[in-house]
């Protein structure tokens, strides 16, 4: 064995150890890149076997791991097997599988150290700490990689989309901190700590949601590079749509307005899901969409694909509600029951609302269908998450 060699697939980074083959060493230069179809090539002319021979020579194969292919002595019976077999199927290529763990370790780190360095602790120091609490509490970041995986789908990359990504979990963590105040829905836990107004007092905690709302924009304009001015603004506009009347706070208000209505509809509920946590899913995919020059055809069909997971999503959290504790969702359980509150569970039960999920899932992954299978993984994938998540 000699030391590892590292090799780039796109935005991949692949490292596969150095082969001892027939008793001498052979560097992983005998793999023949495609970037194109992010595919790994094994040549006939270099002693490197396939992935399926390494099977039948019980040899690991483990990708995304320092260790990718295991060291091997090949007799001289099965190096003169391997070059018959190939005579007629000179390269073989094998897909390098989407890592979907890795992937979110990979951008909720990114998106963790862009959100730290975006805000610091200045004068006045209590606001700013305030803001940074419920910012940095952790989350999946479930938005901001969206938004990512969105620009990258369509030709962008991760450092044009950071500031936007950055601001939507801004306006996420704002709804959270007003979601939990007494005159909302009166929380006092949010992802596993105390809620905001449980800490700064009531006052501080709405003027930090605020400060939030209004330093998501900022970032934005000043973050943003290497975007024309005219993409800037739409996706200002976009944002600024998933919040107000047409977003977060018409759901917010008709939410409350249904608390302990016993007559309330699916039509009303889906209402209230599509605009109180649907939007901001469908803001942040529609925005990195936009920022990666996605054509008006694409964006619209990413905002399908949005809105399905939004409101699958919800049903998700809603189903959750009801058949997890506290300490496994990291915030209170059973609240919607508690306050009879509208939900999927309370309207139609739990099985038809788990039929309900996985038909919004499909319908999901449909949009996604046109474009490129590598380069869609990451969302269809997040769809998935969302459909199985346990909190």
């Amino acid at each position: 064995m000699g030391s590892a060699a590292t090799m780039h697939l796109g935005s991949w980074v692949q490292t596969y150890s150095v082969l001892n083959y027939a008793g001498r060493s052979i560097t992983p230069s005998c793999l023949i890149l495609n970037p194109f179809r992010k595919t790994l090539q094994f040549h006939k002319q270099n002693p490197v076997f396939s992935l399926t021979k390494a099977k039948r020579l019980d040899i690991s194969c483990y990708p995304y791991t320092s260790t990718a292919i295991s060291a091997v002595h090949l007799s001289k019976e099965d190096r003169l097997k391997e070059e018959v077999e190939n005579e007629d199927n000179p390269i073989e290529e094998t897909t390098i599988p989407f890592n979907f763990k890795t992937y979110m370790y990979q951008k909720g780190n990114s998106v963790n150290e862009a959100l730290e360095k975006s805000i610091t602790v200045k004068e006045p120091i209590k606001i700013h700490e305030a803001m940074r609490y419920s910012l940095l509490a952790g989350g999946k970041r479930v938005r901001p990689v969206l938004c990512i995986a969105a620009c990258e789908l369509v030709g962008g990359d991760e450092l044009t989309a950071m500031p936007s990504a950055c601001a939507v979990e801004m306006i996420h963590t704002m709804s959270l901190i007003h979601d939990d105040l007494p005159c909302m829905d009166n929380d006092d836990l949010r992802r596993g700590k105390p809620t905001n107004h449980k800490v700064f007092g009531e006052d501080v905690a709405v003027l930090a949601g605020d400060a939030l709302l209004a330093y998501a924009f900022e970032h934005i304009v000043n973050e943003t590079r290497g975007v024309s001015p005219t993409r800037v603004v739409r996706v200002v506009g976009e944002l600024a749509k998933v919040i107000g009347t047409e977003g977060l706070v018409a759901g917010q208000v008709v939410d409350m307005e249904s608390g302990g209505v016993t007559e309330i509809g699916l039509e009303k509920l889906e209402f209230i899901h599509i605009h109180k946590t649907a939007a901001l899913l469908e803001g942040s995919v529609v925005i990195g969409a936009i920022l990666g020059g996605a054509s008006d055809e694409e964006i619209e069909k990413l905002r399908k694909f949005a809105r399905c997971i939004g409101l699958l999503f919800q049903v998700v959290d809603d189903i959750l509600d009801v058949t997890k504790s506290s300490q496994e969702l990291g915030k209170t359980a059973g609240k919607d029951l508690m306050t009879d509150k509208a939900t999927y569970p309370k309207l139609i039960g739990i099985e038809k609302s788990r039929e309900f999920a996985e038909k919004l899932n499909k319908d999901a992954r449909d949009q996604l269908s046109e474009f490129d299978s590598a380069k869609a993984a990451p969302l269809i994938c997040l769809a998935d998450y969302i459909a199985n998540r346990q909190n």
